[in-house]
């Protein structure tokens, strides 16, 4: 059984990421379960990280499903960023700053954690604020771990993190799911605009309307946007498109691999299948956090 907490961190380091964001292509994708397996790797070899979240994880219940969800279990050291209302009392952490930032739960603070236990994370309200905070813990711990949310991965814009794409089985088939990956990694791996060669620079997000109206007139030169943030349309939609346009970017993002949760409250995919075909489809390391599988 791999340790597929290890093997995402290292893959990680390899790319010289100072962190790393996971992100789920829905909800139920197994993301914060990824995002602990990561924490307890960083923990085992005594690495000082920070954890933060650009919504709300690691509470006990989820308050929209009424159902369990993964906790985050944090050792002395870590550091986290989460609504200052969540923190658990003294002694158990030490505050560190107050944040201007605030979020739907209130002011953000930054805190270490001085007794073992479970923490729950809610980030800022808006991308600039998370980008800001993700920024602050790299600062203070060296490295820095997020769980991400699938619509808001604008707060990984101008961001150098290692980004690991979260697969669930949220989707009616296999093959769904599995078309759902391929377009969100397709979207984070745009491609880097060629100078040399004409090109179209769209200022701000390139939505479905305005990209379905350049490829019915034809457009031939490259499709630029700022980042893979600004493409305001994805999935089937986006891969329609992709194959109309060529579609561009400025700064690119940095996907490394991919991990996959076989099942949800809705559905449950064949696991070894549904992770070689994840991994297939996106061209990326694919890890099932679960059972321990990894498939290249």
């Amino acid at each position: 059984m791999k340790d597929a907490g290890a093997l995402l961190l290292a893959r990680a380091r390899a790319a010289g990421a100072r962190s790393i964001a996971v992100v789920g292509t829905s909800k139920n994708a197994g993301k914060t379960v990824a995002v602990a397996a990561i924490c307890a790797a960083l923990q085992a070899e005594g690495t000082p990280f920070g954890l933060a979240s650009i919504g709300r994880d690691g509470e006990a219940i989820d308050a929209l499903e009424g159902i369990a969800k993964p906790r985050f279990f944090l050792r002395p050291g870590a550091l986290l960023a989460t609504a200052a209302t969540l923190l658990p009392r003294h002694p158990a952490v030490e505050v560190i700053e107050l944040r201007a930032e605030r979020g739907a739960l209130g002011q953000i603070a930054l805190a270490r954690v001085r007794a073992p236990g479970y923490f729950e994370i809610a980030g800022p309200s808006s991308a600039s604020a998370s980008r800001r905070i993700a920024q602050r813990l790299t600062e203070l711990a060296g490295f820095a771990v997020i769980d991400g949310a699938v619509d808001r991965i604008a707060a990984l814009r101008d961001s150098d993190a290692a980004i690991v794409v979260a697969v669930g089985a949220s989707a009616a088939t296999p093959a769904h799911a599995v078309d759902d990956a391929r377009a969100f990694v397709a979207r984070l791996r745009l491609p880097r605009f060629d100078p040399a060669l004409p090109a179209l620079h769209v200022a701000g997000a390139l939505t479905a309307e305005a990209a379905a109206e350049l490829a019915r007139l034809g457009e031939r030169r490259q499709v630029v946007v700022a980042d893979p943030t600004q493409i305001a349309f994805a999935g089937r939609a986006f891969l329609a498109i992709a194959a109309r346009l060529e579609l561009r970017c400025e700064r690119g993002l940095h996907p490394i691999a991919c991990t996959v949760a076989p099942q949800s409250p809705q559905h449950a995919f064949e696991p070894r299948a549904f992770l070689q075909a994840v991994a297939e489809a996106t061209g990326l390391p694919s890890y099932d956090v679960y059972a321990g599988e990894e498939a290249a």
